[in-house]
């Protein structure tokens, strides 16, 4: 009898680690929207490649064959040390999907969370079947067993944020830096709800998008949450949105605002090495009316880093600010 309950003990213990480990890599913020469509609270996960993905993407990776992608329920299967092990390796579906969309061509466009059945094939075996967007040297075989993707994300995932492709390699896309974005803080943000909001922000550059934690009924959150963006060589505008989370609906918006990163990048540049220099302002994001800025945003080198302190009002919404602060990482760092 003894044996048989340290035995219960010891399986009840096991899987409630795995549980727990599993809930802290899905409450990773570039975990909480799908890998491939960026729908958000994705509850499936692809065990061998590493990222969590949605229902409607879970059943075309279904699709492409446990060969391809090994699909698991995130709340309804029981998880080994090993399966856990390997995603933890991977570091997330932003770090995944530096290695399965490093280039995108121009024209194919990455589907949304209300994309057709269509879309998220043609989109998701290309990127993991075919490995159409990948880097040549990182495309591996699939045969007829599981591919060794552990393998992509030790020397070689870094590497691959080192080697600059050129524009002219059929359209795609040169990555120049990384932009570190800590979301500070909201203040006085709109109610959503009967007499608050549940607010998380979205970052949006090019095809990435990432958010921050949910922080439920506060209408002055404090975030202190670090992000991170590839840039790449043809940037636009960083897009902000912040959203209500809602649990059986869809969230509702909360503001938005668009980032000027044009002065931060151009005044990193023209610097260099920022090391180099002692604490000293390098440039300015000035406020205008066609901007959300509350007041001029100041680029500084500090302690050797290239920072910008950005305060937002909200757009299109009736109230809410936001406090950022960016850093320009050079790819080499």
């Amino acid at each position: 009898s003894t044996f048989y309950n340290n035995s219960f003990f010891i399986f009840n213990t096991y899987f409630a680690v795995n549980r727990r480990r599993l809930r802290n890599l899905v409450n990773k913020s570039d975990n909480r929207i799908c890998a491939d469509c960026g729908a958000p609270d994705p509850r499936w996960a692809s065990s061998n490649i590493g990222v969590f993905i949605c229902l409607k993407c879970c059943d075309v990776h279904r699709s492409l064959g446990a060969h391809i992608s090994k699909v698991l329920s995130v709340t309804l299967d029981e998880w080994s040390n090993e399966q856990i092990d390997a995603m933890s390796e991977v570091g997330g579906n932003s770090a995944a999907n530096a290695i399965y969309e490093a280039y995108i061509p121009e024209g194919f466009s990455k589907p949304g969370p209300d994309a057709s059945i269509e879309e998220r094939k043609r989109f998701i075996r290309s990127k993991y079947e075919l490995q159409e967007f990948m880097k040549s040297s990182l495309r591996i075989s699939t045969g007829k067993s599981s591919p060794s993707f552990k393998s992509i994300f030790s020397s070689k995932f870094m590497d691959s944020f080192r080697i600059r492709p050129t524009d002219d390699e059929d359209g795609k896309v040169e990555f120049i830096g990384l932009l570190k974005v800590t979301v500070v803080k909201g203040t006085n943000l709109a109610i959503r709800d009967m007499m608050t909001s549940d607010p998380y922000v979205v970052l949006t550059l090019g095809q990435q998008t990432i958010q921050t934690a949910v922080i439920p009924s506060n209408l002055n959150p404090v975030w202190d949450e670090d992000l991170m963006l590839s840039v790449p060589n043809n940037y636009g505008p960083l897009k902000l949105e912040v959203y209500d989370h809602d649990m059986f609906s869809a969230d509702d918006i909360m503001g938005e605002a668009l980032i000027d990163i044009q002065p931060l990048i151009s005044a990193a540049m023209a610097y260099g090495d920022p090391e180099m220099f002692g604490n000293m302002q390098i440039g300015k994001w000035l406020k205008s009316d066609d901007n959300a800025l509350i007041e001029d945003s100041i680029i500084n080198i500090i302690d050797g880093k290239v920072k910008q302190d950005v305060q937002l009002k909200l757009q299109n919404v009736e109230c809410g600010e936001l406090h950022l602060e960016v850093e320009w990482l050079p790819l080499d760092q």
